[in-house]
């Protein structure tokens, strides 16, 4: 900036909502892209098909008790008020994510202006803009990063504003703001040490007072840990390990970890979800020189830390001690796949950020005025860039395909990957490369449980059922309490006409997810194929009461009321059913069945029509209307029906009499 114009950058720096207006802004343009993506990774599994969310009582279950496999409940319940709000439309949530995101930066800025570092608001663009965050911002799951950042960083503004002579008030409510982001997610847990590292920023020295201040923030954070601990181990992971390297090994990678995250935070190239997993041996003791160099950056720096070791010691240390929860001492499931991940240093990135910003303005103050506007242009080329990329970058979460295939062009060895974009294939209807997909993730890890059931649903579809039988075995030989893979299992005998082993393992589907709707709709199926009425409609009704909107269970139910002559509430749930799915053509074809039984063929006929509009090839649908066309006296529409039926059914018997009685008739 010229000296002759200092006036319009004093008045801009002192309109700070202006200043926030512009990092909202700026943020929301960089994310664009992200505000038209869809569900990606564990968005369906965590959002869309979870049924604490949907549930009218969710709420209640996901802060007092254990079903979630986490226990972040202010996070969930934001999921639950959106999805009531947004629904399937990926927009809203997206929205939600990128406005949190904004937040954050402001917070960003408005904690480094109060620490009096130098370049504080661009350090909160950069923040905006960096794309290593897409991987939260982008990714709707991650609103568990953006929620717990933004109740975190609120809980540092208001201490410091408390250490600065603020009444108890803001003490306490740094407490609470703190408590919500535990709440949120507990990879904020290291928020007291924050606090004491900003207290001896400010004053170069922590006193025994600010220790005994931090007393109630280091208890939230032990007990909320040890929470998160107990629930990642009997519920998220299920008691089983996913990883077994020694104390010494895991001590050594978090060396390597920590380069790799600062490596990725100042040359953000070459991003992706899953990056290829290490193997650091720990008898070698090269192993142990990442982490040996890093303690001697910290030994270095505290001698210096009357001069330039100050701030690295800062910037470095708050970035250590928010990584350090993900630095491999706790397991956690996605080191199954990968040791590091983007998204895990969204808390830490502020550090390298501010302090990389700082260092920049403390130079551009000593340069001459030709060497600053240099610098100047340089630093919007960079904002530039990272904007760009960022852009770039959130354009990739547009689509599950679109995410695991960049994945896979990256790294062709990430088998999970290869899983994930095999059942976007599958559900595409593209099946032979959603097997090529499948068999290669099995190249790679042959005990993938997921992908040996997975597989095992496509074959069994392709009607390879003795295939599909063999890869959902191997599934629960690998995972024994593996609910789905004894539902589909279930589901394959029971297409071979092996019911009593088909019940077995439904009836163990259920043992281990009591709150399986899928495995109570198809244990159903087989008990009402045996004429077992009474316990099909329990097991019926059990799903209706755990998902409500499972128009198949309400066409099933229906279809055993009506056997039971119960044929007023078969009716309900027929319409039910259409209310849900307003294309099902056994719906349409059961309730105009029902319909006829209580004397109304007309509005009978109009459910058959729409049975054939979504199913043309329907031959009991085509029948039906047939016989009700002849009893109208429209003789020639029914022979055409009945004869469709026949084209597609020619084995059709009642089609095949009522067809030779017309034509003798004639």
């Amino acid at each position: 900036m010229a000296a002759s114009s200092p006036t319009p950058y004093i008045s801009f720096a002192n309109q700070p909502w202006l200043l926030a207006s512009v990092l909202v802004v700026v943020t929301f343009l960089a994310y664009f892209p992200a505000l038209n993506g869809g569900f990606v990774f564990d968005d369906n599994a965590l959002i869309i098909n979870n049924r604490l969310i949907h549930a009218s009582n969710g709420l209640s279950r996901l802060w007092f008790t254990t079903e979630a496999p986490d226990y972040y409940p202010l996070t969930e319940s934001l999921w639950w008020l959106e999805w009531r709000a947004w629904g399937e439309n990926a927009a809203g949530y997206h929205v939600v994510n990128v406005l949190l995101h904004a937040a954050n930066a402001v917070l960003v800025w408005m904690i480094l202006q109060r620490l009096k570092i130098r370049g504080a608001w661009l350090a909160g663009l950069v923040f905006a803009v960096h794309p290593v965050n897409v991987a939260t911002v982008a990714w709707i799951s991650e609103q568990k990063n953006t929620l717990s950042m933004l109740f975190y960083l609120a809980a540092i503004l208001l201490y410091l504003r408390f250490d600065e002579g603020g009444g108890r008030r803001w003490y306490g409510a740094s407490l609470m703001a703190f408590l919500l982001a535990l709440l949120s997610k507990t990879a904020v847990v290291l928020l007291p040490v924050v606090l004491l590292g900003c207290l001896w920023w400010s004053r170069g020295r922590v006193r025994w007072k600010d220790v005994l201040r931090c007393v109630p923030f280091f208890i939230l954070s032990l007990v909320l840990g040890l929470v998160t601990v107990w629930f990642q181990d009997h519920r998220a992971l299920a008691e089983m390990p996913v990883r077994t390297d020694s104390f010494l090994a895991r001590l050594a990678t978090a060396g390597w970890a920590v380069w790799f995250y600062l490596y990725k935070s100042l040359l953000p190239a070459n991003l992706m979800v899953i990056y290829p997993k290490w193997h650091v041996d720990p008898a070698h003791w090269a192993s142990y020189l990442p982490g040996a160099l890093l303690v001697g950056c910290f030994l270095v720096g505290w001698r210096k830390r009357g001069t330039w070791g100050r701030p690295l010691l800062f910037g470095i240390g708050y970035f250590v001690a928010m990584l350090f929860p993900v630095l491999g001492f706790f397991d956690q499931g996605f080191y199954s796949y990968s040791l590091v991940a983007d998204h895990w240093q969204y808390y830490a990135i502020a550090g390298p950020i501010a302090l990389v910003v700082a260092a920049a303005a403390a130079v551009g103050r000593r340069v001459d005025q030709p060497s600053r506007t240099v610098g100047a242009v340089a630093g919007v080329a960079v904002l530039l860039m990272l904007g760009m990329a960022t852009w770039t970058r959130a354009g990739v979460y547009a689509t599950a395909e679109t995410l695991w295939r960049d994945t896979l062009s990256k790294n062709s060895n990430a088998w999970m990957a290869h899983n994930n974009l095999g059942l976007v294939l599958q559900d595409s209807g593209r099946m032979s490369e959603a097997i090529e997909h499948y068999e290669q993730a099995l190249r790679i890890e042959p005990d993938d449980a997921e992908a040996h059931n997975n597989l095992g649903l496509v074959l069994q579809g392709s009607g390879r059922m003795s295939e599909a039988i063999e890869h959902y075995e191997q599934a629960l030989r690998i995972k024994p309490d593996f609910a789905d893979a004894h539902n589909d299992l279930g589901t394959a005998l029971a297409q071979t006409g092996k019911i009593n082993e088909a019940i077995a393992h439904y009836e163990q589907a259920l043992r281990i997810d009591p709150d399986y709707a899928e495995a109570h709709n198809n244990l159903g199926l087989v008990l009402q194929g045996l004429g077992k009425m009474s316990e099909a409609i329990a097991h019926y009704e059990q799903a209706l009461r755990i998902n409500s909107n499972s128009a198949e269970a309400h066409n099933n139910l229906g279809e055993a009321l009506m056997g039971s002559g119960r044929m007023s509430e078969a009716v309900e749930h027929y319409e039910q059913a259409l209310r849900i799915k307003p294309d099902f053509a056994e719906a349409h074809y059961n309730l105009g069945v029902a319909l006829v039984q209580l004397g109304r063929p007309q509005e009978a006929m109009g459910h058959w029509e729409q049975a054939l509009q979504a199913k043309p090839d329907y031959a009991e649908a085509h029948y039906n209307l047939g016989v009700a066309l002849v009893q109208l006296g429209r003789i020639p529409e029914a022979i055409q029906h009945l004869q469709r039926a026949l084209r597609i059914k020619p084995d059709f018997i009642p089609a095949q009499n009522a067809l030779a009685r017309l034509q003798a008739g004639r």
